[in-house]
């Protein structure tokens, strides 16, 4: 008997995650400030929509670093219905755009994937974004609206990675020039299934080797790797909250444990809250359970 060709093939739940993750529509900003001169340079910012018990206590910042592999196709738009629901859930929102990887200047004939990331600019943006961050927010939100005293950093993915970087900024290697003196003002980082180990993450391959590109390929990755990675650059003193489904096949769970191997071995424990069943997209999705689970754990190192 002839296959009924007007039968759809079966959706896998990879790819029902994915679709449901980005069919929301954008959330709009209630104010945009540039960090820099770069057209990337710019943060959004979410008022916070529902002030916890109807006071008028200013509300702490969510400061969102979005995913995408370091790679240019995805940008903060696709983090903003996140955004919008943090906004909801009573937090003032930061989302961070940096400069990402392009497509190289001659690609190979039927290349279209840009490249992971920019060296050094990827970093140069999220540390002067993170150092602008608390004056920014007030600006654009108001004293009364937003703490700058209490923040907390969270990032999706490759974000998780940046987030987890930019709160050990104090423990880089003295001549970096993403070093500084003295812990960053957080109150912690809360990291969606993020690249935080980046040997676990070279080992499987993870999104194509985007870490191995981010670095600035296999040449460089001596020589960076104690500049970059998270699992190399502890302990922080900084609580950090790991977010992780056990079914995620961009990011597979390994690489946070073995992020959290690392900081346990450096005297430092991570807490990790691993949500059974869930891939890599749900923990962006605002109808998704997970991103209840996701503001709750802000909810814990930001209130």
């Amino acid at each position: 008997m002839a296959a009924d060709s007007t039968v759809p093939p079966p959706v896998s739940q990879d790819e029902a995650e994915e679709a449901s993750a980005f069919r929301h529509a954008p959330v709009p900003a209630d104010a945009t400030a540039a960090y820099g001169g770069r057209p990337d340079q710019l943060i959004d910012f979410y008022r916070p929509r529902s002030p916890r018990g109807g006071g008028t206590r200013p509300a702490p910042l969510v400061a969102l670093l979005h995913g995408g592999a370091w790679r240019a196709r995805y940008d903060r738009v696709h983090l903003s219905p996140l955004a919008g629901y943090l906004a909801g859930r009573g937090f003032a929102v930061a989302s961070v755009e940096y400069r990402r990887g392009a497509l190289p200047q001659a690609p190979a004939e039927g290349a279209e994937r840009p490249v992971a990331g920019r060296w050094p600019d990827t970093f140069d943006d999220v540390a002067a974004a993170a150092d602008a961050l608390p004056a920014l927010a007030v600006r654009a939100l108001g004293a009364d609206v937003v703490d700058p005293r209490r923040i907390v950093l969270a990032g999706h993915s490759a974000g998780g990675h940046l987030a987890l970087w930019a709160a050990a900024r104090h423990v880089l290697p003295p001549e970096s020039p993403w070093y500084r003196p003295s812990p960053p003002p957080l109150r912690g980082v809360v990291a969606l299934a993020p690249i935080a180990d980046f040997t676990a993450a070279m080992r499987l391959h993870v999104c194509s080797d985007a870490v191995v590109e981010l670095l600035g390929g296999t040449d460089h990755l001596a020589t960076r790797l104690p500049h970059a990675d998270p699992a190399a650059l502890l302990p922080t003193g900084i609580p950090a909250t790991i977010v992780h489904g056990t079914t995620d096949s961009e990011v597979p769970p390994q690489v946070s444990r073995a992020f959290a191997r690392a900081a346990a071995a450096a005297g430092e424990e991570v807490v990790t809250a691993w949500l059974p069943g869930t891939g890599h997209f749900p923990l962006i999705d605002p109808s998704s359970p997970a991103a209840s689970a996701v503001a709750d754990e802000i909810d814990q190192l930001a209130w």
